[in-house]
């Protein structure tokens, strides 16, 4: 760290805890990441909790002369959220929100997901204007700071547009909240200058009658080049003006500390058609007369695009036929009556009639099928992404057309494609607004490369600006992407205003410098991010950060893109040779910050546009560095059952102690030893049960009754019940009775005890162990399943998912249910439940989850009990396994605001033993396999 952020980092400390100021290699490389291709690494990474740890670190910055950059999720395509300076980060303290009493204007906080915002405004049936596609990770700072849009809200829903009130924080470190005219009284009198300021730029705007029009006629397009001229003609206020500018200032005028939006209908009913047409120009056609009509959205994909993805669900065969020239629109339409719905779609496919498509025009009503529409149209971006050239990166341009002329420039945008060779280019867009994206490929390893890339963006900007006077970002933000082309686009005059604004807010250039405005004419060729083959289970990924917001590591060390940013630098570096010393910190520092805190849940491969599960990278490296002593695995495998009855024994060991020197002195004793071995022990929890009872196999009888083969997992075999719980008895016991009093014989494997699904010993980079143990249970299944004949019960998820991976590629498939399933197909039809007076807390299992049973638990736990809740922000609780014990800090943080979400809860429900452990630790809730509850509350019909 240079010697000025040296005294930066010691000065801060007085007001920031020294645990969020970050400037190591490895975490200011990984933090420093965003979506684009550009790379800057910070000195130091400020992550911050309250409006006032962000003025104390303006208000020093200011005084030592060091920029400063804001991140929220760094989502943004366009380099606008990196720094080689200062990042400030936000922590947890920054998901406030609050809905009107009609609903009407929701106040957020701006680390706010914004799907997260819509979810709290679904019972109200609003939503937030702003949809940008990565709205599921994106937060509301960034949002706000970019002026982000969509596939629907167009120009009249987005921010600058839904705009209530705002709090911000300036380059001087004061804040003004608008929403409160106390703020504002005071803010007129101290900043009077400020705001005389603004008063004359926007009579300058107004008083030159072709300035005025230039933004006038800018504005017509989505647009996000440069800042919001248009506020300095819309508003008279200067207060006004002041919170519109900061609108897509993207981090360069102040820090949006809260943001009101007035939201907007979220309507009740939808329906969608993919219609394609034998022209682009038809297509195009066809866009012009929809403008008119009741749609919602109104999606381009062209030849290419369609081709990307005509082999995902739901992408009919004839999309195959259609000819090179073709196109498709995907069009939604929504309504509040289903009527009014019915009416809109008679009047769409009236309005496409005279047009030629090359099938007839059909909608959907259902759900399932729009969702599948519409992850077509999302997957185009990372379709490319998917079968690009290991060492390229993937760039998505922004650019948008007057609608009549789409057409037109759709083949012009070709044409550029073929002159500067990009043959695997794509668009698609939001045709409605003009709205075009295209997708391609670029290496930046070579002169000729940067030199392609540099003609056709120059290109673009020709044809975008002289020839369709277009914009150029129309909804990603201009950051470093575009900053040499904003006075092309805009002028001299608005670009100078733009200049002048700059300056008024931030007159040493020290908020996001170089970002929207930059005198380097060729910043956008300079800092490009290295994107080096790594391994094959991440060299598809394009950093999106989609992932982040499931990851239960997130706020303790990495998440999957940055563990992903991590390794490929650390691949880099070895390849090269460069910098040996760098190398071998970032690697000393991945071990615990990558690998040893990962939880390996691949909740991220959900998530991710190209289906990566970080977790796979995490067990290569477990296999090919940190696998467990190969001596003491295979005697475990080998001797299974003594192994689980060692366990056992062990527990029960530890319950006899703990009653006998009681909880406090246990936890001591046990705590003190593990932190003279280094923490090489494991952490004793208090809510650790006994051993379990050996489970007594063979046939349970129930004569005359189908049969079911019950698998009760190790876990389930090894760990008794939580010595906190109301319910005693072991999981086993429970399930077998609920089993027969559903109407089933039982039948439980005689070898049970030896038995294991593999996953322990994946997880721990052992697979070849692991394919021993899972081809042994296999055997042992179809041998006592008649090779199917049997349903296979499994009674914990993780196991359930292992299992259901393996026999997936069987060719004499087992029947092998979670347990989740059972219960709700064949279990729960054969009794009469009872609901109980209670509020029953609920955890979706990442293994759950990613078997897309999570609704299967709700349901069930609806049927037990009067309410139901299901914690915000929870997603895998990070016990992983044996890491609740290990590594016991990312059960801790994964589950750090669990407490607070279920304080009104009287017991919790899940399907995993272990996960139960570590969310009745961290809750003061008691968490038990839903089967006890169902069991307590279910008689036979």
């Amino acid at each position: 760290m240079h010697a000025q952020y040296a005294e930066f980092h010691e000065q801060l400390r007085r007001h920031i805890p020294e645990d969020r100021l970050i400037s190591d290699p490895l975490r200011t490389l990984a933090y420093g990441t965003d979506a684009s291709f550009y790379r800057l690494i910070p000195q130091l990474v400020v992550r911050v909790e309250s409006e006032t740890e962000v003025q104390h670190t303006i208000r020093l910055a200011a005084r030592m002369h060091l920029p400063i950059t804001f991140r929220a999720a760094g989502t943004s395509l366009s380099g606008q959220a990196i720094t080689d300076s200062i990042l400030i980060q936000l922590g947890d303290g920054w998901n406030g929100h609050h809905i009107s009493a009609d609903a009407k204007q929701i106040s957020l906080q701006p680390g706010v997901i914004g799907a997260q915002a819509n979810r709290w405004l679904a019972p109200h049936g609003r939503k937030i204007g702003p949809d940008p596609a990565s709205i599921n990770a994106a937060k509301i700072g960034g949002i706000a700071a970019n002026n982000a849009s969509g596939m629907c809200c167009g120009t009249a829903q987005n921010s600058y547009q839904t705009l209530v009130s705002m709090r911000m924080i300036l380059a001087d470190g004061t804040l003004l909240d608008t929403g409160d005219a106390a703020s504002v009284a005071i803010f007129r009198n101290t900043h009077a200058h400020l705001l005389e300021g603004i008063r004359q730029l926007s009579q300058a705007a107004l008083s030159n009658s072709e300035l005025k029009q230039r933004i006038e006629h800018k504005y017509r397009l989505k647009n996000t080049t440069g800042y919001a001229l248009n506020s300095l003609i819309d508003f008279a206020d200067p207060i006004d003006i002041l919170q519109h500018l900061m609108i897509g200032s993207e981090g360069t005028l102040g820090f949006i500390s809260n943001i009101t939006y007035r939201t907007v209908v979220e309507h009740a009913h939808k329906a969608s058609a993919l219609v394609f047409f034998n022209s682009v120009g038809e297509a195009c056609r066809a866009v012009a007369q929809l403008k008119t009509q009741p749609v919602a959205a109104v999606e381009l994909m062209d030849r290419a695009g369609i081709r990307s993805v005509e082999d995902k669900p739901g992408m009919p065969d004839t999309a195959r036929q259609l000819p090179d020239t073709a196109a498709a629109l995907l069009i939604e339409t929504r309504a509040e009556k289903c009527s009014d719905l019915h009416q809109q779609i008679e009047s769409i496919i009236h309005c496409l009639q005279p047009l030629e498509t090359a099938y007839p025009v059909e909608f959907s009503e259902d759900a399932l099928v729009c969702a599948q529409l519409w992850a077509i149209r999302k997957g185009l971006f990372p379709a490319v992404g998917a079968v690009r050239e290991t060492g390229t990166t993937v760039i998505i341009e922004d650019v948008a057309f007057p609608v009549e002329r789409l057409a037109d420039a759709v083949t012009d945008l070709h044409q550029l494609f073929q002159r500067w060779q990009y043959p695997e280019a794509l668009i698609f867009g939001h045709a409605l607004e003009g709205n075009l994206h295209f997708v391609f490929t670029q290496a930046f390893d070579t002169a000729e490369a940067l030199s392609r890339y540099e003609g056709l963006m120059e290109d673009v900007a020709q044809l975008v600006v002289h020839k369709y006077d277009g914009s150029l970002k129309a909804e990603h933000g201009t950051g470093r992407n575009m900053a040499p082309y904003v006075e092309l686009e805009w002028g001299k005059d608005a670009y100078q205003l733009m200049w002048s604004i700059k300056r008024l807010f931030d007159p040493e250039n020290l908020l996001n410098p170089g970002v929207i405005l930059n005198e380097d004419k060729r910043v956008h060729l300079a800092n490009l991010k290295p994107m080096p083959a790594a391994s094959q289970r991440i060299d598809t990924c394009i950093e999106c950060g989609f992932c982040e917001p499931q990851c239960p590591s997130r706020a303790l060390t990495l998440t999957p893109r940055q563990r992903i940013a991590v390794w490929r630098e650390i691949q880099r570096l070895e390849n090269s040779q460069d910098h040996p010393e760098r190398l071998q910190q970032l690697k000393q520092d991945y071990t615990y910050q990558g690998e040893e805190t990962c939880a390996a849940c691949g909740l991220c491969s959900l998530s991710c546009p190209v289906g990566i599960n970080t977790g796979d990278l995490t067990r290569d490296l477990r296999q090919t560095y940190h696998a467990s002593s190969p001596k003491i695995a295979h005697w475990t495998a080998q001797h299974f059952a003594q192994t689980t009855q060692i366990a056992r024994t062990l527990l029960s060991l530890s319950d006899k102690t703990r009653n006998l020197l009681g909880e406090t002195r246990m936890q001591l004793v046990t705590q003190g030893a593990r932190k003279i071995s280094g923490d090489r022990l494991p952490l004793w929890l208090p809510n650790l049960p006994k051993g379990a009872d050996k489970i007594q196999t063979g046939v349970k009888p129930n004569p005359g009754k189908p049969q079911v083969i019950y698998l009760p997992s190790c876990s389930s075999r090894t760990f008794g019940a939580d010595p906190h719980s109301p319910f005693q008895e072991s999981l086993a016991q429970v399930t077998e009775r609920l089993l027969l009093k559903a109407g089933f014989e039982v039948l439980l494997p005689d070898t049970l005890n030896e038995l294991c699904c593999g996953m322990p010993y994946r997880s721990k980079g052992l697979p070849e162990l692991a394919q021993v143990k899972q081809d042994e249970l296999i055997s042992t299944l179809k041998q006592l399943s008649q090779n199917g004949s049997i349903p296979i019960y499994s009674d914990t998820s993780p196991c359930s998912l292992e299992l259901k991976s393996a026999v997936g590629a069987d060719t004499q498939s087992l029947r092998i249910y979670d347990s989740l399933e059972f219960l709700t197909e064949h279990v729960v039809p054969n009794l009469q439940i009872r609901q109980a007076e209670m509020t029953l807390a609920v955890h979706v299992t990442c293994s759950t989850t990613r078997m897309g049973l999570g609704q299967h638990l709700i349901e069930l736990a609806q049927r037990c009990a009067k309410q139901i809740v299901l914690p915000e922000e929870i997603t895998c609780c990070g016990f992983a396994g044996d890491k609740g014990f290990n590594q016991p800090e990312l059960n801790a943080s994964s589950l750090r605001n669990l407490a607070s979400a279920v304080q009104t809860c009287d017991l919790g429900v899940s399907t995993s033993r272990t996960c139960e452990m570590g969310l009745s630790l961290h809750s003061g809730v008691s968490y038990q396999s839903i089967v006890y509850l169902l069991d307590q509350q279910a008689d036979p019909l």
